[in-house]
């Protein structure tokens, strides 16, 4: 049998033919419903603080790593809505950080994060760590965060809502 790719709609009359409409990109299906395609960044200023100094007399990687948590969570909290935050939580699945220049005591830094693709339960997250009097590019990190339902601890699927927010349309 032939394939035919026309199809009939109740609307038309018998024997009349509509074409198919042109299928769709992910990406194009993902702005047709209002899913990210253009990640916003988010920021959030963080002081250096003396705990955060090591023994070479800057600041420590896991003090980067920290800030990167820290403004994915500050993320969530700013935009999700209430009644996601009380149902999902958040577990860092993997990070990769390059670390490029030391900060040091007394500085200020620029956290920015945005949101990068996603699947059923992973959701990737990209940050810089910017020193804010020059801008200079400190570290920059990818995340994969997965969701978990806070009653059961277990993975947990997203609604709509929450996937539009936090992923990017994939290009095609």
């Amino acid at each position: 049998m032939a394939k035919n790719w026309e199809f009939q709609n109740q609307d038309t009359p018998l024997g009349a033919r509509r074409q198919r409409p042109p299928r769709l990109s992910l990406r194009q299906a993902r702005i047709l419903i209002g899913m990210n395609t253009e990640p916003a960044p988010f920021e959030l200023t963080i002081p250096v603080e003396p705990a955060d100094i090591d023994e070479l007399g800057h600041v420590n990687n896991v003090a980067y790593l920290r800030w990167v948590q820290d403004v994915a969570v500050a993320h969530w909290r700013a935009i999700a809505a209430v009644e996601d935050q009380a149902k999902l939580l958040w577990v860092v699945v993997r990070h990769e950080i390059d670390y490029k220049h030391p900060a040091h005591l007394g500085e200020r830094i620029i956290a920015k994060t945005w949101v990068g693709t996603a699947s059923r339960i992973r959701f990737e997250r990209h940050t810089e760590l910017l020193r804010a009097s020059d801008r200079c590019l400190l570290a920059k990190a990818r995340t994969l965060w997965c969701p978990i339902d806070a009653a059961t601890g277990k993975p947990a699927s997203v609604g709509p809502d929450v996937r539009a927010r936090f992923s990017v349309a994939e290009e095609a």
